[in-house]
């Protein structure tokens, strides 16, 4: 059961740090012709691997995504670097992982009902 737990607070620390990402993304596309505007992402999947190769657990870490700046995307004459094109793949690749992880969760808690259903 302790590894079902760990699993479960995987999947939402990741199910967290999707929404926080896809919100990043409407915030990228929604600047597209604001001057100076820099695109935002978000880190989480390098600061979810660093605690594991540690061996902390997301309930010991307090994991968090962290929002951040690349800049390493060509800016335009206007100073942005938000290109459409990117940030609707971005999205439907976020989109994708999004469901996947909460098909997972779903999979995880049904599996757990049924062993309790079990005599």
């Amino acid at each position: 059961m302790a590894n079902d737990t760990h699993t479960i607070g995987y999947l939402q620390a990741f199910i967290k740090a999707e929404g926080l990402r896809q919100r990043a993304i409407a915030n990228n596309v929604a600047n597209l012709n604001t001057p100076g505007y820099r695109r935002h992402d978000i880190r989480f999947e390098e600061i979810f691997a660093e605690a594991i190769d540690k061996g902390k657990s997301i309930q010991e870490d307090g994991l968090e995504p962290e929002l951040f700046q690349p800049k390493n995307t060509p800016v335009n004459t206007n100073g942005n670097d938000v290109v459409l094109d990117s940030e609707v793949g971005e999205m439907i690749k976020n989109s994708l992982r999004h469901e996947t992880y909460m098909l997972l969760l779903k999979k995880k808690y049904a599996q757990m009902q049924e062993a309790l259903r079990a005599p």
